[in-house]
């Protein structure tokens, strides 16, 4: 019985964070279903969040004390660790050029250089 007051009470904190972060209010703005859901999930379960749109999340990040990873870091790793080469990822980051989404360099090679100094 307690695990599942416990589970409920995490539920309504979720939905109520989320709620929060997807209306406008005075001082704040309104974000994005996803962004507002994974912000929603990494408070209630000290997760990370993951997402490319940090122009919307920064302010939670801080407010919340989130980590935070990118599309960058995740194919950084990714190639760290030999899940992929240096080609998967500029194949991978072209893909999601194609379908308008921002990323901070215009090839993950150039992010790498960038990153790597």
């Amino acid at each position: 019985m307690r695990a599942r007051l416990c589970f409920r009470i995490r539920s309504i904190r979720k939905y109520n964070l989320y709620r929060e972060l997807t209306k406008s209010n005075p001082g704040c703005k309104a974000i994005g279903k996803g962004e507002a859901a994974g912000i929603a999930l990494a408070k209630t379960y000290n997760g990370i969040l993951a997402s490319n749109n940090y122009a919307d999340i920064a302010p939670y990040i801080e407010k919340y004390n989130l980590r935070h990873v990118d599309t960058g870091h995740i194919l950084l790793e990714a190639l760290e660790k030999g899940i992929i080469t240096e080609q998967d990822g500029n194949v991978i980051w072209q893909k999601m050029l194609d379908k308008n989404r921002k990323l901070p360099a215009e090839s993950f090679t150039e992010y790498m250089r960038r990153v790597k100094g």
